[in-house]
């Protein structure tokens, strides 16, 4: 069943120009030129009930606007979207008990104020009684190992922690459908996978859907069958990740450890160098080389051990905002 419905959905900003200088001052006062930039240009796509969706693409790509758009905050240029059954730029009371934004950059829960008080402040607002948010908040707290910092004010806690308190605020409501901007940034390894472990028991636990965008690939990976790639406001893929690395991995990783180091120049002709450290060195081979060009290392150069693997996902969704579009 469909939760989010979007067809052919754009935003497109009118920019002022302005010529440098007295007279470009004074014509910009008088008579104004634009011209238009387009944010997001004819996306469509539909989640279902359930799904954890990536949304991936480089800074500028239009992944913040669409998730604006989806959440009501601004007003699409064209197109049609449905969230739950409602148009999201109405901002309906009812629409918006049903969701929830969460961006890394940008915090909801009060400085100043221990976090238990902030989320007390939430309750009010979405309008649940004591009792529920008592066992809401029992439970939410206990899922993110919360429970002895929700007494803290929040500057005394750790970036961690505080992203923590952020899903929690966040969630309190118990939304249908979790809209996640860049959740794990600056985040330390180990608190990137306690939010990740509690966004995937969260799923499992409530059938909630959730869209994901992160500069981190570990989230993806981790987290979403299902990506979205959007490149300078256009949707060029909507898949799945694995068909997508199977279809366009096709080059793998040769990892060599030199008996002694050589030059950059003697290594070139082996394949394209990704990196050298040392005694180390790491080759891009294309697939259909692969068996003659292992061969020819080990027979001309002092090897003491060597690795294939395949290419980091980062690398392969890299190529593809470099080149545009999946042909």
């Amino acid at each position: 069943m469909s939760i989010i419905e979007v067809s052919n959905l754009s935003k497109i900003y009118p920019v002022a120009i302005k010529e440098p200088g007295f007279k470009g001052t004074l014509s910009h006062f008088f008579q104004r030129k634009y011209r238009q930039i387009k944010a997001v240009e004819g996306v469509s796509f539909t989640l279902n009930q359930g799904e954890i969706v990536g949304f991936l693409g480089p800074n500028g790509a239009g992944k913040t606007t669409t998730l604006k758009m989806l959440t009501g905050l601004i007003h699409p240029s064209s197109g049609n979207v449905q969230v739950a059954g409602y148009t999201p730029y109405r901002r309906q009371k009812s629409f918006l008990n049903k969701i929830s934004l969460v961006m890394g950059q940008k915090q909801q829960l009060l400085w100043d104020l221990p976090a238990l008080d902030s989320l007390k402040i939430n309750a009010a607002i979405y309008n649940i009684p004591d009792r529920v948010f008592k066992t809401r908040l029992d439970e939410l707290a206990t899922m993110l190992s919360l429970e002895e910092q929700l007494t803290q004010p929040i500057r005394k806690l750790s970036l961690g922690q505080r992203m923590k308190a952020e899903l929690l605020a966040a969630l309190i409501h118990h939304p249908q459908i979790l809209f996640l901007d860049e959740p794990t940034l600056g985040l330390d390894v180990n608190a990137q996978a306690a939010v990740r472990e509690f966004l995937r028991d969260y799923n499992t636990r409530y059938q909630s859907t959730i869209i994901l965008t992160s500069h981190y690939m570990a989230d993806i990976t981790a987290l979403c069958p299902r990506i979205l790639i959007i490149n300078q406001g256009i949707l060029i893929y909507d898949g799945e990740l694995d068909k997508l690395l199977k279809s366009f991995a096709n080059y793998r990783q040769v990892k060599i450890d030199l008996g002694s180091p050589l030059e950059r120049k003697d290594l070139e002709k082996y394949g394209e160098i990704s990196s050298i450290e040392g005694k180390e060195v790491c080759f891009s081979i294309p697939f259909a080389k692969l068996t003659s060009t292992i061969t020819l290392l080990l027979e001309e150069l002092d090897i003491l051990d060597f690795s294939v693997q395949d290419p980091p996902v980062e690398e392969i969704i890299s190529h593809l905002f470099t080149q545009g579009n999946l042909n």
